[in-house]
């Protein structure tokens, strides 16, 4: 059995050139090497499986080759490189954060850090996802990264650059990676198929770049996994549909059409066929988003470019781009939105996503409608029969002016039924109609009397403060002051807790409102002064003396007279 090496591994670039979607990081650290202006620190950012570590090991190779080429790439062929290639070399030293985290392990490296490197002219150490270290790591880090020996070089490696304490950041040169395009992906396979002798379509190509989404690593993955279950090393779109489980596009395309010609039928049926293939509700709503997305884009040169697609296909988004209006698409994409945004609270989230689908298709009847109002009302009423259906009206009576054996050719031509007139609303156009509804809502509002006056407001005030449960807010109100202003209530309160609280009741703005017939009124709170004095400055009862007992006593005979003879009975005396 041969030692098979996965694509990843197998493939992975030697040199800058090589290296897929970068060359603004290739170009710049070539750049640095020819003016020799390497920094002792470099920072590689972004996403997986785009590159990071590849440039940093090339950037190592560099720096130890012994013939460097003229466009400043390793030789590949002297005793360092081939001791790399071999995973041999003495002053090449890889370290994974995420297993060797702790303070310990960067208190080792910083004394390897001290020792010179026996062969070569750098030691490089790479140290990939860094932003697993802890926060002491990083801290024992610091001294050696900013002021390491002149043969030292570190270069760092992470996913997630805003979990690096910044005085790590100011000390490191930062190279921000890119996601790598769905094209570079392309080419880059279609080279890989070349060397394998697989012979691939170039649509099954772009679904499997579509699929890493934007991970290199992650398309090489794809692509293996789909190389070996097909026959005859022939990668198809079909086959790569079926490997990966995705909706083929032509499903969309068919609900499209079914849904500008209002074919509801058909509709149900293709939704009902992708999910009896395993497919999830909300799977199909996402794509059909993405396919009315595509459909957009096509209605503009300018954004071409974002079409990510096989020519082929880009070829049948142009046609259905031609017949679908702009309208259409954005009302289409919204509802489509929406279906996505509430499909988690929907119980029955198959119909949830029909309901949509059906509303999609009577998008554009609605933009006519919208457009172009209908002006003519019948004044007959259709009435249903026990089918739902509208009965049809009855033909006139056959007449022998009518029968068909006497009616010239003319004559037939002109008794051919007419299309019949738009439906319109009450008797009139829907225009007079609505024309007639404001008419009436404005007379309405001249008839209604002005009650905006500073009485009214007082009286208001009153009646609403009787309806206030709190006795404590109910003071509040009997104290404060109201005055009207335009249309502005200011209410003079006699502290801070009142002018807080006051605004806060429940109902009051519905209340005043409605009985001073102003939907526009505002209610602005203030500390009156003068009421704040008066408050203060009113003397406080003196509390009541304590009752004794014989006071409590004649209270209570005054009330029953029998009360003392019992107590001469009993011969009863007071305790003071």
């Amino acid at each position: 059995m041969s030692n098979f090496v996965v694509s990843a591994r197998k493939y992975r670039p030697m040199r800058f050139d090589d290296v897929v979607g970068q060359q603004h990081v290739s170009q710049t650290l070539k750049n640095a090497l020819r003016n020799e202006q390497v920094a002792h620190a470099f920072l590689f950012c972004g996403p997986r499986g785009v590159g990071k570590t590849t440039c940093a090991r090339i950037l190592a190779k560099v720096l130890n080759c012994e013939n460097v080429t003229a466009d400043f790439e390793p030789c590949g062929e002297c005793a360092a490189c081939e001791s790399f290639n071999e995973n041999a070399s003495f002053n090449i030293h890889e370290l994974d954060a995420a297993s060797n985290n702790s303070v310990e392990h960067i208190r080792a490296l910083t004394e390897q850090v001290r020792f010179q490197p026996q062969q070569g002219k750098k030691k490089i150490y790479i140290i990939d996802e860094v932003h697993m270290l802890s926060q002491a790591a990083f801290n024992a880090f610091l001294k050696t990264l900013e002021e390491p020996p002149p043969y030292a070089i570190f270069i760092l490696a992470t996913t997630e650059k805003h979990k690096i304490i910044p005085t790590i950041l100011s000390r490191c040169q930062i190279f921000d990676f890119k996601r790598i395009q769905i094209p570079e992906m392309v080419a880059h396979l279609q080279n890989i198929c070349k060397e394998e002798g697989i012979d691939a379509e170039k649509d099954a190509l772009h679904i499997i770049g579509q699929k890493a989404d934007g991970a290199l690593r992650d398309s090489l993955s794809i692509f293996d996994r789909i190389a070996s279950s097909v026959p005859d090393k022939k990668i198809t779109y079909d086959s790569v549909i079926s490997n990966l489980n995705i909706l083929d596009y032509d499903y969309y395309f068919r609900v499209m059409d079914a849904m500008l010609t209002e074919d509801i039928s058909m509709v149900m049926l293709i939704f009902n066929e992708i999910v009896n293939k395993g497919f999830e509700p909300d799977i199909f709503i996402n794509g059909l988003a993405g396919h009315l997305r595509n459909l957009l884009i096509c209605k503009d040169e300018k954004t071409l470019k974002l079409l990510e697609v096989g020519e082929n296909v880009r070829v049948r988004y142009h046609e259905q781009a031609k017949v679908s209006s702009m309208s259409y698409l954005l009302t289409a994409l919204n509802i489509a939105n929406d279906c996505d945004v509430n499909y988690r609270m929907a119980r029955n989230k198959r119909l949830h996503v029909e309901m949509s689908i059906i509303k999609m298709a009577f998008v554009n009847r609605a933009i006519e409608i919208a457009n172009n109002p209908p002006t003519n009302i019948s004044q007959e009423k259709k009435t249903p029969d026990l089918n739902g259906s509208q009965q049809k009206p009855s033909a006139p009576p056959k007449t022998p002016d009518n029968y068909p054996e006497k009616n010239t050719a003319a004559q037939v031509q002109e008794a051919t039924p007419l299309p019949l007139p738009k439906p319109t609303f009450g008797g009139g156009s829907l225009l007079d109609k609505l024309k007639a509804e404001i008419k009436e809502d404005e007379q309405k509002t001249t008839e209604i009397p002005d009650l905006l006056n500073q009485e009214n407001l007082e009286s208001a005030w009153a009646t609403f403060t009787e309806q206030v449960e709190s006795p404590l807010i109910k003071g509040q109100f009997k104290t404060s002051k109201v005055k009207l202003d335009g249309e502005t209530i200011r209410v003079g309160t006699s502290g801070k807790v009142a002018k807080e609280s006051i605004p806060l009741e429940p109902g009051l703005m519905v209340f005043l409102r409605e009985k001073l017939a102003s939907k526009t009124l505002k209610l602005e709170c203030y500390i009156d002064e003068d009421l704040k004095k008066a408050i203060e400055t009113e003397a406080p009862k003196a509390p009541a003396a304590p009752l004794t007992n014989m006071d409590k006593y004649k209270v209570l005979a005054e009330k029953n007279a029998h009360l003392d003879d019992l107590r001469k009975r009993f011969d009863l005396t007071f305790d003071e």
